[in-house]
């Protein structure tokens, strides 16, 4: 799985107003140099979360945008399938966008991205704002180690 750009810049976004939850809003300008995003694009990331209740926006001169929701009520899941549509490797494990393939009756390492698909849903799915943003960020190193879970598995 790889993430879109726009639901990368949109979790950057949701992260930025988490931490700030209860301050007040944060200005468009103020949300994409923070996040290193392209301030047009942004703003059209936000109008969607908008519509979609997750962020407020404030009018003025000290407006912005500001959670609509409490950190603890957004999921990564609910972003990354709003944004991308999809969590599934492929289209032929995908219960929202599932397409036939000619090798399903005997394919093996289906299973296999089945379950990542299971996994990777899961982990998503549990992975609020509120808990995201109590997590370290990830070192250089971690990435380059072998298979460490973040729940120990």
């Amino acid at each position: 799985m790889k993430l879109s750009r726009k639901s990368d810049y949109a979790l950057r976004a949701l992260l930025t107003l988490g931490d700030r939850y209860g301050e007040g809003p944060v200005s468009i300008r103020e949300l994409a140099e923070k996040n290193d995003v392209p301030q047009r694009f942004l703003e059209q990331i936000m109008l969607d979360m908008k519509k979609l209740g997750w962020v407020s926006s404030v009018a003025g001169r000290i407006g912005g945008f500001q959670l609509a929701k409490r950190p603890e009520e957004i999921t990564m899941g609910q972003v990354v399938r709003h944004f991308d549509g999809v969590l599934a490797p492929i289209a032929c494990v995908s219960s929202t966008h599932y397409e036939s393939c000619s090798q399903e009756s005997h394919c093996r390492f289906r299973r296999v991205l089945l379950e990542i698909r299971n996994y990777t849903s899961k982990l998503m799915d549990q992975a609020t704002l509120a808990k995201v943003m109590r997590g370290a960020p990830v070192a250089r190193e971690e990435v380059f180690s072998n298979f460490v879970f973040a729940d120990g598995i």
